[in-house]
């Protein structure tokens, strides 16, 4: 595809965020070029892991997969939240990258823009993936790159607060017995439940487990499914089960409540891991329950690799080795050990359980996770998730009932 093409092909959305991109700095090695088809030597990968420096882990694989397919790899990191603009303004200069990492809501965004070729087109081997995991990469019935890895939602609880509210954990398996454990708690003097309801896309994040648990739908946010979740949550503020915080709380602010000790559970990611081992008690992990039992769905953090499109399309066959190489099984299991993710295939997720016992209720939160743009969305999501928060937000205010809430939320999004 030429350059002239693709400039036709961005989307309205697209040029929006093509706007406010021309402010976003990069962090990290290399420089804001992309593939540069006169150095056919050196191919480029932008990712969002500006923790990582020359002299990381990750920034060794990197270069090793690069030797390993005969070429140099110049690596630029960004924050995630620049990332996308970044790769964007790139497609429409007709200078992507080789390999581009995206947080995994943002590949149905640059998919629609026409930034990004597909696995039937750059032959990148998605046959081991987890289905659910792959879902978030999808959209129009085509793959748009591979998972590195995914994270998502469970709850921490604290083990020392429970047995003194007289509390077994084995006895939440629905919303009734945890909300029962959530009573007993606040008898016994203690604290029920901490979480992030902020008007932001991470509220939305952290409401998810509960709309989906219920048996909601996205298209539906008005559905008596999803009142009954927002009731949920409203209810336990009412009832002082979880603090009125929680309007404001970041997964950070959030965490930290948690952290004082005086709470049974936060839900909260893997990526809060490090950070309970630090925390003074014995803590352990349970997998959001379903309104009626089982394993709600979560939603799916983690990144996706893909391969952009290049005017050269004599690169694709190089960058396919450089993503062959990332994510097979032995550099997966490093990687995503790194990130503290789960692996996004059933042998490398085995291989972390083997290695830590502690991964497995991860393990099984992620297998029942769902992607955010997963049915299709696609670039629907971001407006329904920014009602859906809003509609959060007002019902755990007072301002409007949860009915009334999500039915204004179903009204704006249509």
């Amino acid at each position: 595809m030429n350059s002239t093409s693709r400039r036709r092909r961005l989307t309205a959305a697209a040029l929006t965020a093509l706007a406010v991109a021309a402010g976003a700095t990069a962090c990290g090695s290399g420089s804001d070029g992309g593939s540069n088809t006169a150095d056919s030597g050196t191919y480029t990968i932008w990712d969002p892991y500006p923790q990582f420096d020359k002299s990381s882990a990750w920034a060794k694989l990197l270069d090793s997969c690069g030797t390993e397919a005969g070429v140099k790899v110049k690596r630029t990191a960004f924050d995630t939240s620049d990332l996308s603009n970044k790769a964007l303004l790139a497609a429409q200069q007709d200078n992507s990258a080789d390999v581009l990492i995206v947080d995994n809501p943002v590949v149905s965004t640059l998919a629609e823009a026409g930034v990004l070729t597909t696995t039937d087109d750059n032959k990148l081997d998605t046959s081991k993936v987890d289905p659910n995991l792959l879902a978030a990469g999808q959209t129009g019935g085509k793959t748009y790159g591979t998972p590195i890895g995914a994270n998502t939602l469970a709850l921490y609880y604290n083990k020392d607060v429970l047995k003194k509210a007289g509390v077994d954990v084995a006895s939440i398996k629905d919303w009734a017995s945890l909300t029962a454990a959530l009573a007993k708690v606040d008898k016994a003097g203690k604290k029920g439940i901490t979480f992030s309801a902020i008007g932001t896309e991470e509220g939305s994040f952290q409401f998810l487990p509960w709309f989906w648990g219920s048996g909601a739908q996205l298209t539906r946010l008005d559905s008596a499914e999803g009142v009954s979740a927002l009731a949920l949550w409203s209810d336990w503020l009412k009832k002082g089960y979880a603090p009125n915080s929680v309007i404001n709380n970041t997964q950070t602010t959030s965490w930290q409540e948690f952290a004082s000790g005086d709470y049974a559970f936060a839900e909260n990611g893997t990526w809060q891991l490090a950070n309970a081992k630090k925390a003074g008690f014995e803590y352990g992990v349970l997998p959001i329950p379903g309104a009626k039992g089982g394993n709600a769905a979560a939603p799916t953090g983690g990144e996706f690799v893909t391969l952009p499109v290049q005017s050269d399309t004599g690169r694709y066959a190089t960058s396919q080795k450089l993503v062959a190489c990332l994510t097979n099984t032995d550099h997966l299991y490093d990687t995503d050990t790194t990130l503290s993710y789960v692996a996004p295939t059933n042998e490398v997720q085995a291989k972390q359980v083997a290695a830590n016992a502690e991964l497995k209720p991860w393990v099984d939160a992620v297998k029942a996770a769902r992607g955010r743009t997963s049915d299709d969305l696609g670039t629907k999501y971001p407006k329904i998730s920014e009602q859906m928060w809003k509609a959060v937000q007002s019902a755990l205010s007072g301002s409007k009932s949860p009915k009334d809430a999500m039915a204004a939320a179903q009204s704006a999004v249509k």
